[in-house]
């Protein structure tokens, strides 16, 4: 799972105290009463059980799915001396089941559901998203108010549970920069428990008497001390009679919670740490306290933080990533129920010294604080962030989620006074708050420099949050987008199929969304096996450089259009095809589609930002170098790919990536788009709010006269590989955490009758997550793993299937890992599934792949393949009418025939 406030926060700023872990279920009995409304805010309604619980319901019929999110106001915030941890290894405890639900995984697996458990400094949360219907809404309504009081916490779970926490903390371990960014928060703070990561202590992980756990459980999971969250497609008055029948039949304890009191002194002198690991790249952080979450104060900062390192046109951008100094740079401000913090990031480059970074970074960040920001720095900042608040308002299962962390900092409404916050603040605003905690003795670094005389930066309190919000009442309610049956039967009903004057292939899905999102994916095919002889490398920089500057507008002025059309987009590309995706509005779609044809057709390749994304790049992989999982996972790669070095299918090792990234030339980028892109060859899918012949009329004229004297022809991929059974081991120096890959190749296409037979087996061995073979012995039982997976896939268009299978352990383990994933394949080959197994992986699997179609973007990226494939949904259809009939003795054959320890190839990478 993860957490965290926005996508746009780096994957190393949330990994540093962010934990997760699928978790799950709950059992009461039943009260009467009707509930009353206490207050509407924009669609989202308040109500109060006797008992203390806050419930809060979000209808929106536009996509068939309801996601139940319980939040303990519960974190890391809470835990006492001995408890580090404490409130995540709960987290993971309470996935174990219940007397009423002893298998909870199961259960939600065979419902469909999208489920998982995270733990955060203030709060925790489990949440389930499932195919509406009053069953699964009843179900998961009861599931949750059973394990919030009901889970008995055994001391054999803690046992396996323990093992497979501290697992997933020594993963933490492997990342230098995580590592990094846990050691400045923690020296910044002497008493406050912000400063202690969530995964917590591996003492506290490993020791923690089974008693004091429980004790902790019945401390805090408690009706009054919980926010109960239901959005989606469903009828309130159903879903407040079960809340009422489970969550009300919680008796309120007569004990009050302990609120915590702490507050961390204000600091008196800049602070330093030096962290020394093994790894290619030094990085630089430095980190600032701020005002609460709720704290008017807090907007200005992140207006300030996002408008630093915006790309490309943030001042710490410019001055690390354009200048080659650093390959990433991040920045963070965290909204928490206490005074909390802001933080920087930048990643270098191979040989750039990390105090260079730092220099650099205070530099800016000084310059900024005398000066504040330019008008034209806060509006792109502003527009970002509205972009990322709109957006996250059309899915409502993203919104169920987000509200715990409002809900967390002391009331839920506070998203909407943020957002309306950020409209509001002003430049003076941004300047103020920059001279206020961007201070020096504020400041957290990696290096000690003592100061002459102390200074102090007092952090004000969190606000009286009934005084400050009083009758807030929000605005509108968001239009709903229609309530759509994402059948294959009925997308086949509404796809219109086609192809436009050119030769691109359509298939246009118009539909009514919440919030009149579309989403466009075009690909476009070129080349062919011969012709791109040669030209891997740059074909693989041809997508993301085309977006980065036309004839008419370089990488910010595009950017800036993105943003004022409420527009998001990624391109990559790989020899063959380049693919774009567009998410906006209707109303907007017209012009960000202007936009693409500029970038389609007149790409500039600015020499500037080839040399940025090449050292990005380059910098990743010097990171590789020393990574136990991208090490396994290619040489994997590598041995079923054994093509010549210039074929374009061929992978290539870390040292001749290196070299090919080095030599690439603008020019190579250049010729590649004049001699071989074209308009005539590709797939266009679009889905959402939109009129489908306006859309077809911009991509004729997109593709009008765009040709290609090249021809275009598909890239096959081999499937015939003599490959016999292997075993690597790589090792890694000073890596707490290994991994293992294994895989199998066979020539099979996805028509082959055994096909649907494979995917429900493989459901069985893997693809179930926790509720599998390989959950159930690996990770339940015996705790070797956080995580471990199979995955089968086979091509639409090639003889070529995979089997493969992954998961993360301790290096000590290496032997009884690969023994107990040999064992239960060996045992899967020879005895097969069972009745109960192979329905419960055709009813998970099947719910799985109808969840998914409610993205709208996943659902263009099927709708494209099908295209590609020369198929329609009927195909779809089909497949999933031979999944439903699938007998266990054609699984078990199938299973027989085609899957073997004789091909499987193993590969683990870690610190033996």
């Amino acid at each position: 799972g993860n957490t965290g406030r926005n996508a746009r926060i780096g994957k190393w700023w949330l990994a540093a105290l962010v934990v997760a872990v699928v978790a799950s279920g709950g059992q009461v009995h039943a009260e009467e009463g009707t509930l009353k409304p206490i207050r509407t805010v924009e669609g989202i309604t308040e109500y109060r059980l006797p008992n203390g619980l806050q419930v809060l319901l979000f209808p929106d019929p536009s996509k068939p799915t309801v996601t139940v999110n319980l939040t303990v106001f519960v974190g890391s915030r809470h835990e006492g001396y001995g408890e580090a941890g404490m409130a995540h290894l709960l987290e993971h405890m309470l996935f174990k089941g219940t007397p009423t639900h002893p298998d909870i995984p199961r259960l939600l697996q065979e419902r469909g559901a999208r489920f998982n458990g995270t733990t955060w400094l203030d709060r925790t949360n489990y949440y389930e998203t499932l195919p509406a219907s009053e069953e699964n809404l009843v179900f998961a309504i009861r599931l949750e108010a059973d394990r919030m009081v009901n889970s008995p916490i055994r001391a054999e779970d803690l046992a396996s549970e323990m093992t497979v926490v501290r697992n997933e903390f020594e993963r933490g371990e492997n990342d230098p920069i995580r590592v990094l960014l846990q050691r400045v928060q923690s020296v910044a703070y002497d008493w406050h428990n912000y400063g202690r990561p969530t995964i917590g202590n591996r003492a506290d992980i490993e020791r923690v008497p089974v008693e004091r756990l429980r004790r902790f459980y019945k401390k805090y999971y408690q009706p009054n001390n919980a926010a109960l969250i239901v959005a989606g497609r469903f009828e309130p008055a159903v879903a407040l009679n079960a809340i009422t029948k489970y969550f009300g039949a919680i008796p309120r304890p007569p004990r009050e919670i302990e609120q915590t009191y702490t507050e961390e002194p204000p600091q008196d002198g800049e602070r330093t740490v030096t962290l020394r690991r093994v790894g290619e790249v030094g990085a630089a952080a430095l980190l600032f306290h701020i005002p609460a979450g709720p704290h008017p104060d807090f907007v200005p900062v992140d207006l300030l933080t996002t408008a630093l390192t915006l790309a490309p046109s943030g001042r710490l951008y410019k001055a690390l990533v354009e200048t080659k100094k650093a390959s990433t740079v991040y920045g963070s401000a965290m909204p928490l129920h206490d005074p909390g913090i802001v933080r920087f990031l930048a990643v270098g480059t191979p040989g750039t010294d990390p105090a260079e970074l730092r220099d650099i970074m205070i530099g800016v960040l000084e310059e900024v604080a005398n000066e504040g920001v330019t008008s034209e720095e806060l509006e792109r900042a502003r527009r970002r962030l509205q972009k990322q608040i709109e957006l996250a308002a059309d899915d409502t299962q993203q919104t169920a989620i987000e509200l715990s962390e409002w809900a967390a900092q002391g009331d839920w409404r506070l998203k909407f006074l943020y957002r309306d916050r950020v409209e509001s603040a002003t430049g003076d605003d941004v300047h103020r708050v920059a001279r206020a905690y961007l201070r020096e003795s504020n400041r957290t670094v990696g290096l000690f420099i003592p100061t002459e005389a102390p200074s102090r930066t007092p952090i004000p309190p969190t606000p009286d949050l009934a005084k400050m919000i009083g009758d807030y009442r929000g605005r509108e309610v968001a239009a709903a987008g229609e309530a759509f049956d994402v059948s294959a039967e009925n997308v086949e009903r509404r796809t219109q199929w086609g192809t436009l004057s050119t030769g691109l292939q359509t298939a246009l899905l118009p539909k009514k969304t919440r919030g009149e999102a579309v989403v466009v994916r075009l690909t476009l095919r070129f080349g062919s096996l011969e012709t791109l002889k040669g030209l891997k490398t740059a074909c693989e920089f041809l997508g993301p450089m085309m977006v980065r500057g036309t004839k008419h507008r370089d990488r910010q002025q595009i950017q800036d259009a993105l943003d004022e059309n409420r527009a998001v987009w990624s391109a990559s590309s790989e020899p063959g095809k380049v693919t774009f995706e567009i998410e906006t509005k209707r109303p907007h779609l017209k012009a960000v589609l202007q936009l693409l044809e500029e970038v389609l057709r007149e790409p500039s390749f600015p020499e500037s930002e080839l040399e940025v994304l090449r050292q990005q790049q380059l910098t990743a992989i010097e990171q590789a170098r020393t990574e136990p999982q991208a090490l396994a996972l290619r040489t994997l790669r590598r041995k079923f790919r054994p093509y010549e070095p210039d074929d374009p299918r061929y992978e290539p090792t870390l040292d001749e990536e290196y070299e090919r990234v080095k030599a690439l030339r603008r020019e190579d980028l250049v010729r590649l788009h004049a001699e071989f892109l074209n308009g005539n060859h590709g797939q266009l899918a679009v889905v959402g709010d939109f009129e489908p012949d306006e859309v077809r009329a911009v991509f004729e004229q997109i593709c009008a006269g765009w040709s290609s004297e090249h021809p275009v022809q598909h890239i096959p991929q081999r499937g015939d590989f003599d490959i016999e059974a292997e075993y690597i081991e790589i090792k890694t120096p000073d890596k707490a955490n290994a991994w293992y890959f294994a895989g199998q190749l066979l020539p099979m296409r996805d028509t082959h009758p055994d096909y649907p037979e494979l995917i429900l087996g493989n459901f069985v061995l893997g693809s179930g997550a926790l509720s599998s073979r390989l959950g159930n012995r690996v990770r339940q039982k015996e705790g070797l793993s956080y995580g471990v997976f199979s995955h089968f896939f086979a091509s639409p268009t090639d003889d070529r299937a995979s089997l493969t299978i992954m998961a993360s352990f301790k290096p000590e383990n290496k032997d009884r890992l690969r023994a107990a994933i040999r064992e239960e394949l060996q045992k899967l080959l020879e005895h097969g599934v069972t009745e109960a197994e192979l329905e419960s992986a055709r009813k998970g699997y099947l719910q799985q792949i109808h969840v998914a179609r409610t993205s709208d973007s996943r659902l263009a990226a099927e709708l494209s393949r099908l295209l590609y494939a020369g198929r329609t949904m009927r195909f779809v259809a089909e497949f999933e009418k031979q999944l439903s009939e699938a007998s266990v003795e054609a699984v078990n054959a199938a299973l027989k025939r085609h899957f073997t320890l004789k091909k499987l190839v193993e590969v683990t990478a870690g610190d033996f």
